[in-house]
């Protein structure tokens, strides 16, 4: 049969024959829209053009998986706070999940309704990240909490998550790009809802969250993440590892094998949250907190705080060191999160998010690496201060000099062979003090 003989072709000629003139659809209501998205189980909703500056970074990618993209609509979901707070990771997780489903339901119903009325719509997965070809890279195909602050859904507190307005830090957000354009669009909140009381800072147990705005992502994952992304990795390789079940049980505890079956059933447990849970910014929950700053902290951050766990760091790392000093009734497990950068463009990328600061106290020095061989690369880091910057280039004079096998530096990273090892044989060669770059190690763990 020929295709212009087909049934189904047949009939989209005889449609097109009786039906009207094509027109070019009128912009959408926002407000329609609005009430919409409420409807289909969402607590706020926001929207943003695809040509806000705001979204300037995320543009091409977003674009990448979903060209026909012209708004992208933002809502969040609400947390049930008593849930959060609750020491027992298991009743916090569970009402991770949940959420999580309501604003995926959210997103499939609405991105349906669309597509039902002759609208392009994509859904990009809320919660955690699913590109995993792309790891240790970005996994997200977009960043939901910028696209939330655009929308004037919440601003970024000091913990590094959106607090919404009313609701606080006690939502999950997501986001359905659709190709159709708004006659009104939101605009960005102009004050923070973040109150800087810095009980975010108190909590958390890897003292990753600075009371003066650093934020150490690499010792937050690794804990709180435990479970999920690289720490899984990590235990894989404990298995691996092991010579024999006994071997195996010295390295991981019966516990963590349970937590771990019960992630892969059930859904992660995660690790802590804790500066969600003790944040008392947003117009519903900032009550509480002004009533009675005691109580507060008495009944929401001390429960947290003084809880029997085990936080799971890096060996010298900055969380380590925070465990013992601020929670010494907590249980330090070292670990590896089994991040491994493959590639030296990674390398240089991921070392100020690796950097431990507190391990680079007193240091101040130029670094000058040149990488040869499978990846030719040159760049300049500068630690001072207790901070980093890493520059494409060398950039200034050097107090080391670093010249390394691409390859060989990776296998030193990865810990498949010792830098001593490879020093000797000349595929890394190290000119300046050797005590500078000893503490350049130091600064990560």
């Amino acid at each position: 049969m020929e295709l212009n003989n087909h049934p189904t072709v047949l009939r989209y000629h005889e449609r097109k024959a009786s039906g009207t003139p094509h027109v070019a659809a009128l912009k959408l209501s926002a407000q329609e829209l609005r009430e919409k998205c409420l409807a289909a189980g969402v607590d706020d909703v926001g929207f943003v053009e695809i040509t806000n500056p705001l979204l300037a970074e995320q543009k091409a990618d977003i674009l990448q998986v979903f060209p026909w993209a012209k708004t992208l609509i933002s809502f969040v979901g609400r947390i049930n706070r008593e849930n959060l707070r609750s020491p027992a990771r298991s009743i916090a997780s569970l009402e991770l999940h949940k959420v999580e489903e309501q604003l995926a339901h959210a997103a499939h119903a609405l991105a349906t309704a669309f597509e039902r009325k002759g609208i392009r719509a994509a859904t990009p997965p809320g919660g955690f990240p699913m590109e995993a070809d792309n790891w240790p890279g970005k996994m997200q195909i977009v960043s939901h909490k910028t696209i939330a602050v655009a929308a004037g859904l919440g601003k970024m507190g000091l913990h590094r998550n959106v607090i919404h307005p009313v609701f606080g830090s006690f939502v999950l957000l997501n986001t359905v790009c659709i190709d159709a354009e708004l006659d009104e669009y939101s605009t960005p909140l102009d004050y923070n809802p973040c109150i800087d009381c810095k009980l975010c800072v108190a909590a958390c147990p890897t003292g990753a969250i600075g009371p003066d705005g650093f934020f150490n992502p690499v010792n937050c994952m690794t804990h709180t993440y435990r479970e999920l992304i690289g720490g899984f990795t990590d235990w894989v390789e404990n298995i691996a590892d092991s010579k024999s079940s006994t071997d195996y049980r010295s390295k991981v505890s019966d516990a963590e094998t349970v937590s771990m079956w019960q992630t892969l059933v059930c859904g992660p447990c995660y690790k802590s949250v804790y500066c969600m849970a003790v944040c008392p910014a947003g117009d519903e929950v900032i009550p509480q907190y002004l009533d009675s700053k005691k109580t507060f902290v008495d009944v929401v951050v001390k429960p947290l705080q003084q809880k029997s766990e085990t936080v799971y760091v890096l060996p010298d790392s900055d969380a380590e060191d925070h465990v013992r000093s601020k929670f010494p009734h907590k249980k330090i497990k070292r670990v590896g999160n089994g991040v491994r950068p493959p590639t030296v463009a990674h390398f240089l990328a991921s070392m100020p998010i690796a950097f431990q600061r507190h391990h680079s106290e007193g240091l101040s020095a130029t670094y000058h690496f040149t990488f040869s061989g499978i990846e030719r690369a040159e760049a300049t880091v500068v630690i001072k201060d207790k901070t980093i910057k890493v520059e494409q280039g060398h950039v200034g004079v050097s107090d080391v000099s670093v010249h390394a096998d691409a390859k060989t530096w990776l296998r030193v990273l990865h810990k498949e062979t010792s830098m001593i090892k490879q020093i000797v044989l000349r595929r890394i060669r190290v000119k300046g003090p050797l005590n500078l770059f000893k503490a350049f190690g130091k600064c990560f763990a």
